[in-house]
């Protein structure tokens, strides 16, 4: 659900890029040592290198000719917390938009809202209160599904209200949003069964993990996650580097639902400032659609492989620098 940039008119891309930024200040802000303690800064890198691995894998939507991919908010929010969940979503979708070309460079606040902010800071807190009181396998599977799948509907609205405010009238709101909503609906369910299996999961192995995370408990010393990092490590480069390989061909969604409306998957927009955009993105992406300059189909396996290691360590630098300048704050005080 990766908008492109000529989905957006500048007003309402820089607005959601205002959006996004005051919702990352807010989750930063929020975050105290319980959040990112010692344990937590390995989860946090490699739960956010696994998720950029995982949404190179598109699986296909049966009888539409479409396709998803997880968006991973739920995901890592069970795994880490809201305010973690947010900032390492935000690294996952940073490093696509920058080295990958994967989502436009104006719509990057867009894209961090409705796949970040939505499912940690508007979705994850109901799901906390259902698992308060008692955290059960079936439980994480039920709010696992139902979360990914509301946090998709509301991610997939906000991608039409966008548009429709940015006036782009080739995607008229009722007939887009009737695409859109059904589709999404269909990608949730898929992509909450691999975050409920994921979720349980890690819940078998250390469920002080999962409390941690609904519980904005620190994690104590005594309890390893070393063996849980190693798993999600191999799992990382496995998905990346293979399994990458193998992803469905069809568009998903959002592109599914372009597609529908104007019979082509993109939507041309050549005013300067996009233009201007579209330039800046092209000398920074590496690896444009995660395959190298030359477009010869060969980069996906090592662009998985890249991109997981990337936001791996820009997720444990955010990690890292907030942890140390909150210490420094509580030492000052």
């Amino acid at each position: 659900m990766h908008m492109a940039d000529a989905l957006l008119s500048p007003a309402v891309g820089l607005t959601m890029w205002g959006l996004s930024t005051g919702a990352a200040g807010y989750g930063i802000r929020k975050i105290t040592d319980s959040y990112l303690s010692e344990k937590k800064l390995p989860m946090m890198a490699v739960s956010g290198a696994f998720v950029f691995a995982a949404q190179m894998i598109n699986f296909t939507i049966p009888g539409t000719g479409s396709s998803g991919h997880i968006g991973g908010g739920i995901l890592l929010a069970m795994l880490l917390g809201q305010f973690p969940a947010l900032l390492t979503l935000t690294s996952v979708l940073l490093i696509q938009c920058l080295l990958f070309a994967d989502g436009g460079l104006l719509a990057l606040g867009a894209n961090i809202f409705n796949m970040g902010v939505v499912p940690s800071l508007i979705v994850f807190p109901f799901i906390r209160v259902m698992l308060r009181k008692e955290i059960t396998r079936n439980k994480l599977l039920i709010t696992s599904v139902i979360g990914t799948m509301i946090s998709l509907q509301i991610g997939a609205l906000c991608v039409v209200l966008e548009t429709f405010i940015s006036g782009i009238t080739e995607l008229p709101f009722i007939t887009f949003a009737a695409l859109m909503q059904p589709i999404h609906l269909a990608i949730g369910l898929g992509e909450g069964i691999v975050t409920g299996a994921v979720v349980i999961f890690v819940w078998q192995m250390r469920p002080e993990i999962i409390k941690s995370a609904v519980g904005n408990e620190k994690i104590k010393k005594s309890v390893s996650v070393k063996k849980i990092v190693a798993i999600l490590a191999v799992l990382t480069i496995v998905v990346g580097g293979v399994l990458s390989l193998y992803a469905s061909s069809h568009p998903d969604g959002l592109e599914w639902s372009i597609e529908k409306v104007l019979g082509s998957t993109e939507l041309e927009n050549s005013d300067k400032v996009h233009n201007v955009l579209a330039s800046i993105q092209e000398r920074l992406s590496l690896f444009p659609d995660y395959d190298f300059k030359s477009g010869q189909g060969k980069g996906t396996s090592f662009s998985g492989v890249v991109g997981a290691g990337v936001t791996c360590v820009l997720a444990l630098g955010i990690g890292g620098i907030i942890t140390l300048v909150k210490r420094k704050q509580t030492k000052s005080k």
